[in-house]
């Protein structure tokens, strides 16, 4: 296991450098710059400001003096929000998307999970339709159509939830619900195919003919194989949910890193997208790195190999 890890991890360094790499030539040749939307700037005060920020060097003394200040962890100051750290911004904003991204998937999975599961038990049967027609129009309609819509159901119209803020519980169901339908359908999905696989093998075919409840072939025999896709699928999703959430964020003015993902990017702030670009793709490498690590815990094959 701990050669798996080590593996994992000396795989994982050059991919997220490399996305580092192109992010920051990306970002530093793009047109304009980070003082291009100021009004009236004379030209000796853009040449201090660039100097302040050591924009006056070449492009490649840029690239190394920003890898050697990320190598003490430090991702720069931010260019619009003056004074301000992009570390303490993520540290001050990222535990309201985890929140958002775990609510998410909390009803991603109680909603997926035993949509697939009933699908799979009954299939080709009206509760095999039903379900996966209904994850079908979830797959295909964006979060920034169903957020508003339920925001004007249970919001406007019934006065349920809030439709915006971050203080009570009434102001985290719309967007955890927003978030969570999506991957719910995907998941739904992926728990039919793989309940249907495993319901097809031999041990199965046995359990059936030894005369075992239906319930207890699907729970105890039939699931931990049939939700091994879901398990592969829950670490992109989960770093998708935090990382993607920006729309949702936007839609219900949640107070989430996504908003100043996209902030920084409207506003050319330079070091505030390479920031959280680093920030997302290190999570998603993590994410699917504990994925693994789950994946080979419940499959023995893999953990003799």
């Amino acid at each position: 296991m701990l050669s798996f890890i080590l593996n994992r991890l000396l795989q994982a360094i050059p991919t997220v450098w490399a996305i580092i790499t192109i992010t920051f030539f990306l970002v530093m040749t793009a047109p304009g710059d980070p003082f291009s939307a100021e009004r009236e700037m004379r030209e000796e005060t853009r040449q201090q400001l660039a100097a302040h920020y050591g924009l006056d060097k070449p492009l490649l003394v840029q690239y190394g003096l920003y890898l050697k200040n990320l190598a003490t962890f430090d991702l720069g100051l931010s260019f619009k929000q003056e004074g301000r750290r992009i570390n303490d911004i993520i540290v001050e904003s990222f535990p309201v998307s985890l929140e958002l991204g775990l609510l998410a998937m909390t009803v991603a999975l109680l909603v997926g999970v035993p949509a697939g599961i009933l699908a799979a038990s009954r299939k080709n049967t009206v509760l095999d339709y039903a379900p996966m027609s209904t994850a079908m129009v979830g797959i295909c309609m964006p979060t920034f159509v169903i957020g508003p819509i339920l925001g004007l159901v249970f919001g406007v119209w019934l006065g349920w939830f809030n439709v915006a803020g971050w203080f009570s519980w009434e102001d985290r169901v719309l967007p955890a619900v927003t978030l969570g339908l999506a991957y719910a359908a995907y998941i739904a999905r992926l728990t039919r195919a793989g309940m249907l696989e495993t319901l097809g093998l031999d041990y199965i075919r046995t359990a059936k003919a030894k005369g075992l409840p239906e319930k207890t072939i699907v729970f105890k025999h039939a699931l931990r194989g049939g939700i091994m896709p879901v398990v592969s699928y829950l670490g992109p999703a989960m770093a998708g949910m935090i990382s993607g959430s920006f729309v949702v964020e936007t839609v219900f003015q949640v107070p989430g890193l996504g908003r100043h993902f996209i902030d920084g990017a409207l506003n050319r702030d330079y070091f505030m997208i390479l920031g959280t670009t680093i920030f997302y793709a290190t999570l998603i490498v993590g994410a699917n790195l504990l994925v693994d690590l789950v994946h080979t815990a419940l499959d023995p094959k893999l953990r003799k190999a």
